[in-house]
Protein backbone atom coordinates (compact mmCIF):
# COMPACT_ATOMS: atom_id res chain seq x y z
CA UNK A 1 0.00 0.00 0.00
CA UNK A 2 1.32 3.42 -0.98
CA UNK A 3 0.43 6.53 1.00
CA UNK A 4 1.64 9.79 -0.51
CA UNK A 5 1.96 12.79 1.80
CA UNK A 6 2.26 15.96 -0.28
CA UNK A 7 4.11 18.78 1.47
CA UNK A 8 5.00 22.36 0.55
CA UNK A 9 8.77 22.21 0.62
CA UNK A 10 11.91 20.43 1.83
CA UNK A 11 11.55 21.82 5.34
CA UNK A 12 8.02 20.49 5.75
CA UNK A 13 9.10 17.15 4.28
CA UNK A 14 11.88 16.92 6.86
CA UNK A 15 9.52 17.79 9.71
CA UNK A 16 6.88 15.25 8.61
CA UNK A 17 9.48 12.52 8.22
CA UNK A 18 11.00 13.24 11.63
CA UNK A 19 7.55 13.18 13.22
CA UNK A 20 6.88 9.75 11.73
CA UNK A 21 10.20 8.43 13.05
CA UNK A 22 9.63 9.98 16.49
CA UNK A 23 6.20 8.38 16.60
CA UNK A 24 7.67 5.00 15.73
CA UNK A 25 10.32 5.21 18.47
CA UNK A 26 7.83 6.41 21.08
CA UNK A 27 5.54 3.52 20.17
CA UNK A 28 8.42 1.02 20.22
CA UNK A 29 11.48 2.23 22.17
CA UNK A 30 13.56 -0.72 20.87
CA UNK A 31 12.88 0.22 17.26
CA UNK A 32 15.32 -0.95 14.57
CA UNK A 33 15.77 2.02 12.24
CA UNK A 34 17.10 1.59 8.73
CA UNK A 35 18.91 4.81 7.82
CA UNK A 36 20.02 6.49 4.61
CA UNK A 37 22.68 9.04 3.68
CA UNK A 38 22.83 11.79 1.08
CA UNK A 39 21.44 15.32 1.07
CA UNK A 40 17.78 14.29 1.24
CA UNK A 41 17.61 13.07 4.87
CA UNK A 42 19.85 15.76 6.42
CA UNK A 43 16.88 17.96 7.33
CA UNK A 44 15.13 14.98 8.89
CA UNK A 45 18.18 14.20 11.00
CA UNK A 46 18.38 17.84 12.08
CA UNK A 47 14.78 17.63 13.29
CA UNK A 48 15.45 14.37 15.13
CA UNK A 49 18.39 15.97 16.94
CA UNK A 50 16.14 18.84 18.03
CA UNK A 51 13.43 16.41 19.16
CA UNK A 52 15.94 14.46 21.23
CA UNK A 53 17.38 17.58 22.85
CA UNK A 54 13.86 18.66 23.77
CA UNK A 55 13.13 15.21 25.27
CA UNK A 56 10.44 14.41 22.72
CA UNK A 57 12.19 11.17 21.79
CA UNK A 58 14.61 8.75 23.46
CA UNK A 59 17.17 6.93 21.30
CA UNK A 60 18.78 4.99 24.15
CA UNK A 61 17.25 1.63 23.16
CA UNK A 62 17.19 2.20 19.38
CA UNK A 63 19.28 0.16 16.94
CA UNK A 64 20.24 1.67 13.59
CA UNK A 65 21.26 -0.16 10.42
CA UNK A 66 22.51 1.88 7.50
CA UNK A 67 21.86 0.98 3.90
CA UNK A 68 25.35 1.23 2.51
CA UNK A 69 28.97 2.33 2.61
CA UNK A 70 31.57 3.19 0.00
CA UNK A 71 33.99 0.34 -0.58
CA UNK A 72 37.55 1.37 0.13
CA UNK A 73 36.84 4.16 2.62
CA UNK A 74 37.51 3.65 6.30
CA UNK A 75 35.12 4.95 8.94
CA UNK A 76 37.27 8.01 9.71
CA UNK A 77 37.31 9.25 6.10
CA UNK A 78 35.30 12.47 5.89
CA UNK A 79 33.27 11.12 2.95
CA UNK A 80 32.48 7.75 4.51
CA UNK A 81 28.89 7.14 5.48
CA UNK A 82 29.92 6.30 9.04
CA UNK A 83 31.43 9.80 9.26
CA UNK A 84 28.26 11.28 7.70
CA UNK A 85 25.94 9.52 10.15
CA UNK A 86 28.04 10.44 13.18
CA UNK A 87 28.17 14.07 12.04
CA UNK A 88 24.47 14.51 11.29
CA UNK A 89 22.76 12.27 13.84
CA UNK A 90 24.43 9.53 15.84
CA UNK A 91 26.79 11.58 18.01
CA UNK A 92 24.09 14.21 18.61
CA UNK A 93 21.42 11.98 20.15
CA UNK A 94 21.47 9.66 23.16
CA UNK A 95 22.05 6.46 21.22
CA UNK A 96 24.52 3.72 22.13
CA UNK A 97 27.02 3.84 19.26
CA UNK A 98 27.56 0.09 19.69
CA UNK A 99 23.99 -0.29 18.42
CA UNK A 100 24.64 1.68 15.22
CA UNK A 101 25.65 -0.42 12.24
CA UNK A 102 27.14 0.41 8.84
CA UNK A 103 28.89 -1.95 6.40
CA UNK A 104 32.66 -2.09 6.76
CA UNK A 105 34.03 -0.36 3.68
CA UNK A 106 37.54 -1.64 4.42
CA UNK A 107 36.60 -5.30 4.83
CA UNK A 108 39.25 -7.59 3.39
CA UNK A 109 36.73 -10.30 2.52
CA UNK A 110 33.79 -8.61 0.79
CA UNK A 111 31.60 -11.71 0.61
CA UNK A 112 32.12 -12.43 4.31
CA UNK A 113 31.25 -8.84 5.19
CA UNK A 114 28.06 -9.05 3.15
CA UNK A 115 27.05 -12.28 4.91
CA UNK A 116 27.85 -10.71 8.28
CA UNK A 117 25.59 -7.76 7.52
CA UNK A 118 22.68 -9.96 6.46
CA UNK A 119 23.14 -12.06 9.60
CA UNK A 120 23.16 -8.87 11.68
CA UNK A 121 19.87 -7.69 10.18
CA UNK A 122 18.32 -11.08 10.85
CA UNK A 123 19.69 -11.18 14.42
CA UNK A 124 17.90 -7.95 15.39
CA UNK A 125 14.62 -9.19 13.93
CA UNK A 126 14.67 -7.13 10.76
CA UNK A 127 14.00 -3.44 10.26
CA UNK A 128 10.97 -1.70 11.74
CA UNK A 129 11.20 1.52 9.74
CA UNK A 130 13.44 1.98 6.71
CA UNK A 131 14.20 5.54 5.62
CA UNK A 132 14.99 5.89 1.92
CA UNK A 133 15.94 8.51 -0.60
CA UNK A 134 15.96 7.85 -4.33
CA UNK A 135 18.75 8.39 -6.84
CA UNK A 136 18.35 10.11 -10.17
CA UNK A 137 18.53 6.68 -11.81
CA UNK A 138 16.04 5.15 -9.38
CA UNK A 139 18.54 3.50 -7.06
CA UNK A 140 17.63 2.82 -3.43
CA UNK A 141 20.61 2.35 -1.17
CA UNK A 142 23.22 1.55 -3.79
CA UNK A 143 20.99 -0.95 -5.55
CA UNK A 144 21.71 0.37 -9.03
CA UNK A 145 19.73 -0.30 -12.24
CA UNK A 146 20.48 -3.89 -13.28
CA UNK A 147 19.08 -6.95 -15.01
CA UNK A 148 17.69 -8.35 -11.77
CA UNK A 149 16.89 -7.39 -8.21
CA UNK A 150 19.66 -8.54 -5.87
CA UNK A 151 18.12 -9.78 -2.59
CA UNK A 152 21.08 -9.79 -0.22
CA UNK A 153 23.83 -7.38 0.85
CA UNK A 154 26.37 -7.16 -1.96
CA UNK A 155 29.18 -5.16 -3.51
CA UNK A 156 28.04 -3.08 -6.47
CA UNK A 157 29.78 -1.06 -9.16
CA UNK A 158 28.29 2.41 -9.10
CA UNK A 159 26.60 3.76 -12.21
CA UNK A 160 27.89 6.82 -14.02
CA UNK A 161 24.95 8.97 -12.92
CA UNK A 162 25.56 8.02 -9.29
CA UNK A 163 29.28 8.79 -9.52
CA UNK A 164 28.47 12.14 -11.14
CA UNK A 165 25.87 13.00 -8.48
CA UNK A 166 28.27 12.10 -5.65
CA UNK A 167 31.27 13.87 -7.16
CA UNK A 168 30.12 17.16 -5.62
CA UNK A 169 31.19 15.81 -2.23
CA UNK A 170 34.76 15.07 -3.38
CA UNK A 171 37.55 17.31 -4.62
CA UNK A 172 37.44 15.62 -8.00
CA UNK A 173 35.37 13.03 -9.84
CA UNK A 174 38.37 10.69 -9.81
CA UNK A 175 38.23 10.51 -6.02
CA UNK A 176 34.66 9.17 -5.93
CA UNK A 177 34.72 5.46 -5.02
CA UNK A 178 33.57 3.27 -7.88
CA UNK A 179 32.14 0.53 -5.67
CA UNK A 180 29.98 0.29 -2.57
CA UNK A 181 28.54 -2.27 -0.19
CA UNK A 182 24.77 -2.08 -0.06
CA UNK A 183 21.90 -3.73 1.70
CA UNK A 184 19.92 -5.80 -0.77
CA UNK A 185 16.30 -5.53 -1.82
CA UNK A 186 15.16 -8.33 0.52
CA UNK A 187 15.91 -6.53 3.80
CA UNK A 188 14.38 -3.30 2.47
CA UNK A 189 11.20 -5.03 1.36
CA UNK A 190 10.93 -6.95 4.63
CA UNK A 191 10.99 -3.73 6.68
CA UNK A 192 7.68 -3.23 8.46
CA UNK A 193 7.46 0.34 7.15
CA UNK A 194 9.33 2.16 4.39
CA UNK A 195 9.53 5.96 4.46
CA UNK A 196 10.57 7.34 1.07
CA UNK A 197 11.64 10.98 0.78
CA UNK A 198 12.29 12.94 -2.40
CA UNK A 199 12.56 16.63 -3.23
CA UNK A 200 13.64 18.71 -6.19
CA UNK A 201 12.10 19.10 -9.63
CA UNK A 202 14.85 16.91 -11.10
CA UNK A 203 13.43 13.91 -9.23
CA UNK A 204 9.92 14.24 -10.72
CA UNK A 205 10.27 11.82 -13.62
CA UNK A 206 12.11 9.12 -11.69
CA UNK A 207 9.55 9.32 -8.88
CA UNK A 208 6.71 8.83 -11.37
CA UNK A 209 8.53 5.86 -12.89
CA UNK A 210 9.23 4.38 -9.48
CA UNK A 211 5.72 4.72 -8.09
CA UNK A 212 3.52 4.35 -11.16
CA UNK A 213 5.63 2.71 -13.87
CA UNK A 214 6.45 -0.94 -14.54
CA UNK A 215 8.14 -2.85 -11.73
CA UNK A 216 11.60 -3.49 -13.12
CA UNK A 217 15.19 -3.78 -11.85
CA UNK A 218 16.00 -1.08 -14.41
CA UNK A 219 14.28 1.25 -11.91
CA UNK A 220 15.18 -0.38 -8.58
CA UNK A 221 12.81 1.80 -6.51
CA UNK A 222 9.85 0.47 -8.52
CA UNK A 223 9.92 -2.66 -6.33
CA UNK A 224 8.53 -0.46 -3.54
CA UNK A 225 5.14 -0.58 -5.27
CA UNK A 226 4.86 -4.08 -3.79
CA UNK A 227 5.63 -3.02 -0.23
CA UNK A 228 2.81 -3.52 2.27
CA UNK A 229 3.40 -0.20 4.07
CA UNK A 230 5.10 2.50 1.98
CA UNK A 231 4.81 6.16 3.00
CA UNK A 232 6.07 8.73 0.50
CA UNK A 233 6.67 12.27 1.77
CA UNK A 234 7.50 14.74 -0.97
CA UNK A 235 6.91 18.27 -2.22
CA UNK A 236 7.06 16.96 -5.79
CA UNK A 237 3.83 17.16 -7.80
CA UNK A 238 3.25 13.56 -8.90
CA UNK A 239 -0.15 14.15 -10.52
Amino acid sequence: MIRIVKVKNYEEMSMKAANIIVGQINLCPKTVLGLATGSTPIGTYDQLVIACKNNYVDFSKVTTINLDEYYGLDAEHNQSYRYFMNKHLLTKVNIDLHNTHIPNGKAGDIEAECRRYDDLIESVGGIDLQLLGIGHNGHIGFNEPADEFVPNTHCVSLGESTIKANSRFFESRDEVPKKALTMGIKAIMQAKMVLLLASGEEKTEIMKKALFGPITPAVPASILQLHKNLIVVTPIDLA
